[in-house]
């Protein structure tokens, strides 16, 4: 094998020394860091896990929402986030992080508060996260779809791609080593095609 795989595995490695995405995520990392609202006097692990809130919030939560909106909508279903509505993310994030793990626990300030609705079975099950496709069947069709685009001269993605890690990835039987790699070239793809970006490499 050429290449260790991940989620840029499959890009050329040229395109890649370009683009210096490492130094574009810390650039953006340190960007956001310095929009975190910091209160007066908080040091520590309270500063820290304040910066750990305010990105999951202000990034992460909203592929999540986003992801929640595609999935729930596909099959005409309506779904509420109420644990989302503002007012109550707002207080919560200004709840010193001592409050919120005054247990030991994640979620603490939740489960308190509905210790006295919730069976023990549920109030005290282990936080899980967010539900990764774990079918075997999902690597091998993203394979399958890969083999597809890079069968396709004119797939937009083809000058992207270093062709000889692609065709190793391709020879993965099961198509998990490279499940990263090869969602970022679908998605990758699929974006150029869709909105007709060019690119100016």
């Amino acid at each position: 094998k050429r290449r260790a795989p991940g989620r840029e595995g499959l890009l050329d490695r040229s395109l890649l020394a370009k683009l210096d995405l490492a130094g574009y995520e810390h650039q953006r990392y340190r960007e956001a860091l310095a929009e975190v609202p910091h209160l007066d006097g908080e040091t520590g692990l309270q500063r820290r896990m304040r910066e750990i809130s305010y990105l999951h919030l202000t990034r992460f939560v909203q592929i999540l929402l986003d992801r929640k909106d595609r999935a729930s909508m596909a099959v005409g279903l309506e779904v509420r986030v109420p644990f989302c509505d503002h007012r109550l993310v707002q207080y919560v994030f200004n709840t010193p992080w001592a409050m919120k793990t005054f247990d030991g626990r994640e979620k603490s300030l939740l489960r308190a508060a509905a210790r006295d609705v919730l069976p023990d079975a549920v109030a005290d099950r282990v936080k899980s996260p967010y539900p990764s496709t774990q079918d075997p069947r999902y690597a091998v069709a993203l394979r399958d779809e890969l083999k597809q685009v890079t069968a396709d001269k004119s797939a937009p993605v083809q000058p992207l791609l270093d062709r000889g890690v692609v065709a190793d990835a391709l020879a993965d039987p099961t198509g998990a080593e490279n499940r990263a790699g090869t969602e970022l070239v679908l998605g990758l793809d699929t974006w150029l095609r869709n909105y007709g970006v060019e690119l100016e490499l």
